[in-house]
């Protein structure tokens, strides 16, 4: 089968046309995808170069060649030197140097970004280094390749499967490139979802799913953990005294505390307005204490000042350690919420640690409660 190059030069501009055309569609949908655009208009730019370079032999060099090759300024200034002027293939192989270099960067840039979780970025990686591979070693295989000549720019064998290569790279990066975005916004979606966007930790929900997962593990590798529940102490003072700006500075604050405090395996999350609850795995009692304890100190130490206020905000953190098999987050989320409910009746900030003890005083004090409250009310119904 023989393909012809000028059919294939003709397919690939339809193509760059329709994948240009198209991503700037995606982009006018939705604004926030950014690269989607500069990648639409990259595609249109590409297009005008191929167009340009397929017009080699017909106009002169420096439109057809020379402003084909959009890498541009450095470009346009090597091919003036007159040991380059009348050399074609120095002046290939440096283009493909040029054009191998930018490929590659973009193929670093994607790599770089590696820290944001999305599948489609290898496969576009990969594209992108075989791409510029391929480019660099466009003089050899000039070289080696049968009927491929020097002179012969557009005839030769290697141009040939060079156009079919960039063609159909060009449409799978595109569809990649869409894949990449789409996955990117379900990210985002599911980030914020998950995530609290004031202090960057966790959210309830996302607590209670990670902390359940934990506790899964446990059963098969079972380890002494941790359930601390902890309050801003007087949190409603401090924003009626300082304004609700710095009521949530304190909040961010102490989501830096806690994150510095803890290690990474360790879960931290915010429960809702100014209370937090953590998860400490594989760690026993006194050095669940010691953590809970550093948390605290270094909380009340980094509100001292706090955009200017001297805040001194403090926390009073409830603790229940556990060395049984099976981890209940529920139950053990009850217990550290009945040993911070100790630490704020014995003055705040301080850390309490639930004990069957401290328990049973809760649920005489509750039951008292009742009965208190069911005398009175069959005295005011008398």
């Amino acid at each position: 089968m023989t393909l012809d190059l000028h059919t294939l030069f003709l397919v690939t501009i339809y193509v760059e046309a329709i994948l240009g055309l198209l991503l700037l569609f995606v982009w006018a949908q939705n604004l926030a995808l950014r690269a989607v655009c500069w990648w639409g208009f990259a595609h249109l730019l590409r297009l005008a170069s191929i167009a340009l370079f397929g017009m080699y032999g017909q106009v002169p060099d420096l439109i057809s060649v020379d402003l084909a090759m959009t890498g541009a300024v450095l470009w346009l200034l090597i091919c003036r030197l007159p040991v380059l002027a009348d050399d074609n293939n120095l002046r290939s192989l440096i283009a493909s140097g040029i054009i191998t270099a930018y490929t590659w960067l973009t193929a670093y840039e994607f790599w770089r970004g590696r820290d944001e979780p999305l599948v489609s970025r290898w496969p576009a990686i990969l594209m992108l280094f075989a791409q510029g591979a391929l480019f660099l070693l466009r003089t050899p295989m000039l070289a080696l390749l049968p009927g491929s000549t020097g002179d012969t720019l557009l005839g030769s064998v290697w141009m040939t499967v060079l156009s079919s290569e960039s063609l159909l790279l060009t449409i799978s990066e595109a569809f990649i490139l869409l894949a990449m975005a789409k996955e990117r916004t379900e990210l985002r979606h599911r980030t914020a979802a998950m995530v609290d966007p004031l202090t960057g930790i966790a959210n309830r929900r996302s607590f209670l799913q990670d902390a359940g997962v934990a506790a899964k593990r446990h059963i098969g590798n079972p380890r002494p953990a941790a359930v601390l529940l902890i309050n801003v102490d007087r949190f409603k003072s401090i924003n009626d005294n300082f304004g609700h700006a710095v009521g949530d500075r304190v909040l961010a604050i102490f989501a830096e505390a806690a994150r510095k405090s803890m290690r990474g395996s360790d879960l931290i999350g915010r429960f809702g307005g100014d209370e937090f609850a953590a998860m400490l795995l594989e760690t026993n009692r006194e050095k669940a204490i010691e953590v809970a304890e550093r948390i605290r100190a270094s909380f009340a130490q980094m509100t001292q000042d706090v955009d200017g206020h001297q805040v001194g905000a403090t926390v009073s953190i409830g603790l229940v350690h556990s060395l049984e098999r099976t981890l209940d987050i529920p139950e053990l989320l009850a217990q550290a919420d009945h040993a911070l409910y100790c630490a704020k009746e014995r003055g705040r900030n301080r850390v309490e640690v639930a004990s069957l003890d401290m328990l049973l005083e809760r649920r005489e004090q509750g039951a008292s409660g009742g009965l208190g409250a069911a005398a009175i009310g069959a005295k005011s119904a008398a």
